[in-house]
Formats: C-alpha cells, structure tokens, sequence
C-alpha cells in the first residue's frame, strides 16, 4: 500500500469505520521439482511450472485469481494445461472464472461439480464448472511428470480429492487438513467424521513416507505444508470429536448442547471458527446414532 504524501491534509474517518486491512500479499513459493505454492487470501493454491506443462490446483476468490495468473505468465508462456479443483468451496472455486480463458481444462470429482452447482443456485451467481468430472481417479502426464487425483470418500465434503505430483512426490490436499485449525465439517455436502479419519489414515499409508503435503488452510503461526505426522494429528483431532460426542450420547446430553460447545479437550491451542467444533460434534453424534 502507498504512504500518503508528505505534508497532505489527513481526511478524518468516523470511529466507526476503520481504515480496511491492507490485503495480504500473493506469494509464490517453489517446493520441489518445478511443483510450489500459490498464496494470497483462500485456500492454498498448487502449481507446477516447467518447458512441458502448467497445472494450478485451485483457484481461490475472483480478486486474487488474476494475481496467480499475472505469476503464472511471468514464470510460463504457456496455457494453463489443467485446472483441478479440490472440492467445491468458494475460496477454492471463486477464481474458476477468472482462469477459465487462460485454461485448456477444468477438472473435479463428480461430487465436487453436483456441490458447486448446489452453491451457485443457492447463491444465485453463475458458477464456472468443470469440462471434465471423475468418480474414483483422474491423472494426466505433462513432461516428466505424473499428476494424479484421488477421491478417498467423504471427509471435508462428499467430493474432496488429493492431488499427488509423483516425480515430485508432493501432494496437495485441499481442505482434508486444516494446519492446527478447527476442521470445517459440510454435512450438506456429503461430508462424515468418521470418513475423515478413513480417509486420512488410508492417504498417510498410501503415499511415501517423505511426501510433502500441501494443506488447504493453516492457522497464524503454523506452516501451509507439512509431512505424514500432520495428517496423523488431524486424525486424532477428530478421534477426539468422536470420543466426546459418545461421551455426550452416554451422559444423555443433547445436539443442542453439543452444538454450543467451544472448547475441544487436548486441542485448546486450536485455532480459527470455534463454531467448527459445535458442527463436528453434532454430525459425530448422528453418525454415532446411525451406527447404533
């Protein structure tokens, strides 16, 4: 943001009204093997730059999108090859628009495109879809490299999927780990607790054992990528998610009450949305009903 000019007539602004935050800056950041990171406001962007391919994982909000392409152009004359959208949530899907020109392609799992169609009527704004959609596995070889994109089952949303650079062996994983911050839960979407645990724990063994991963979200203070041990501590987050709400379910206390907790024990230093906790609760409490 540019100083004032020295000696200019400061204009008053009502208490009321705040001087808006300067916006975070957009920060390219490379990991390995011509794959990095893209980030400014939203969920975490990925990249990979190199002679034979250009692919972006996700592609936040409308504002910041032309700030990752601007980046995109000064590092590649290329198109961009691939699109992939990790699920459907906005901070993730909100720039489909702006990349749409410069994109051959705009992959995502099928139940990530019947999520954002969902959110756009409810919105009513005009969504920017996916050319093309998958079930299970979606992969595409640019260069010497290996994308590959998985669906492991419901966790974050009914459509989240993993984005494994092979040769690079990194592996982006969109909101199916929030950095040391209270995990969004959509129900609405096809999410499921007990599927997230599922899902971490069948990642952690599938992928190598030095793969870097590439998280969604991070709370102040806690890196945007990470290792193995990092989805293990999202797993036992929410082993602890369920393990209180069972608690709830034996002491007879109701969704209600569950739905106004703030304070998860053991994970008191979490940080981001306490009402996260209350709406992981309460869908814990169902699953467990329904598991009897």
């Amino acid at each position: 943001m540019l100083a004032g000019a020295a000696g200019a007539i400061p204009v008053a602004r009502p208490a009321a009204q705040p001087a808006a935050a300067p916006p975070a800056p957009a920060v390219f950041t490379p990991l390995r093997r011509n794959v990095g990171i893209f980030n400014q406001r939203g969920g975490t962007i990925g990249w990979l730059v190199s002679a034979d391919g250009l692919l972006v994982v996700d592609s936040q909000f409308a504002d910041t999108a032309p700030n990752l392409l601007a980046g995109l152009k000064e590092r590649s004359p290329r198109q961009i090859d691939v699109l992939i959208n990790s699920h459907h949530h906005p901070d993730h899907t909100g720039g489909n628009g702006v990349l749409r020109p410069a994109a051959k392609q705009i992959v995502a799992h099928t139940r990530a495109a019947e999520n954002l169609k969902v959110q756009s009527e409810r919105a009513k704004t005009t969504a920017t879809m996916p050319d093309v959609t998958f079930p299970d596995t979606w992969s595409v070889k640019l260069g010497d490299e290996t994308i590959r994109a998985r669906h492991w089952g419901p966790a974050h949303t009914g459509g989240d999927v993993s984005i494994h650079f092979e040769q690079a062996n990194v592996v982006h994983l969109g909101d199916l780990l929030n950095n040391r911050g209270f995990a969004n839960v959509d129900g609405p979407a096809g999410a499921s607790v007990h599927g997230w645990i599922q899902v971490l724990e069948k990642m952690a063994a599938a992928y190598p054992a030095d793969a870097l991963y590439v998280f969604g979200h991070a709370e102040a203070g806690h890196p945007f990528i990470g290792t193995r041990g990092d989805l293990h501590y999202q797993r036992d987050y929410f082993a602890a998610v369920i393990e209180y709400a069972r608690q709830a379910r034996r002491e007879g206390r109701t969704k209600d009450a569950l739905a106004k907790v703030e304070v998860l024990p053991k994970f008191e230093h979490h940080g981001g949305t306490k009402a996260r906790i209350g709406i992981a609760l309460t869908l814990a409490y169902d699953e467990l009903a329904k598991l009897g």
